[in-house]
């Protein structure tokens, strides 16, 4: 075993690792940058201006940029969000004036019986007749999506939200009406 610490404060590596023989001399400085520097990572440019936006989809080179646009956002339909500006989506930002917009009902509402009446049924079978009545209790079940769509300067853009009960469906149509009534 060596007596030589590499943890310690022993003069064999020398006070100064310029010293060290052990480690290479090069003129490079120690961080070489292998690709230029991609838009949307580093610091921000300077003179306080934001940095230009590409129109919308999805841009190669970092994470999605921030639209600047002025207006508070009015309403969210799913991932579609009204502004006073427009209509931002993951596509990108459309023109609020003139767009239309559809909602589909792809729900669907059954009725089952619980399992739990099931389970009833079978015991108070055994005891007596009665237990038959527990088959006839029912509870519906809503389960699907409502498809909402906007289209506007050229864009398309569909949003799927999840439907639990026909209540859901209802206030999806009556938010789809409002920005209707924006959009108009």
């Amino acid at each position: 075993m060596s007596d030589q610490n590499p943890y310690g404060d022993n003069n064999s590596y020398g006070s100064n690792p310029q010293e060290d023989p052990r480690i290479q001399k090069t003129s490079l400085p120690s961080y070489q940058p292998t690709m230029p520097a991609l838009p949307g990572y580093g610091l921000p440019p300077q003179g306080g201006q934001p940095p230009a936006v590409a129109p919308g989809g999805w841009q190669h080179g970092g994470p999605p940029q921030p639209q600047y646009g002025p207006g508070a956002t009015l309403m969210t339909i799913g991932d579609i969000a009204v502004t006073e500006a427009g209509i931002m989506t993951p596509a990108g930002l459309l023109p609020l004036r003139g767009a239309v917009w559809t909602v589909s009902d792809m729900s669907r509402t059954e009725s089952k019986t619980p399992t739990y009446a099931v389970v009833l049924a079978v015991i108070f079978t055994l005891a007596c007749l009665v237990g038959l009545f527990f088959m006839l209790i029912k509870e519906n079940v809503t389960t699907g999506y409502a498809q909402v769509t906007v289209n506007s300067g050229g864009k398309y853009h569909a949003t799927m939200i999840p439907v639990r009960s026909p209540q859901d469906i209802y206030a999806i149509t009556q938010q789809v009406n409002y920005a209707r009534s924006l959009s108009a």
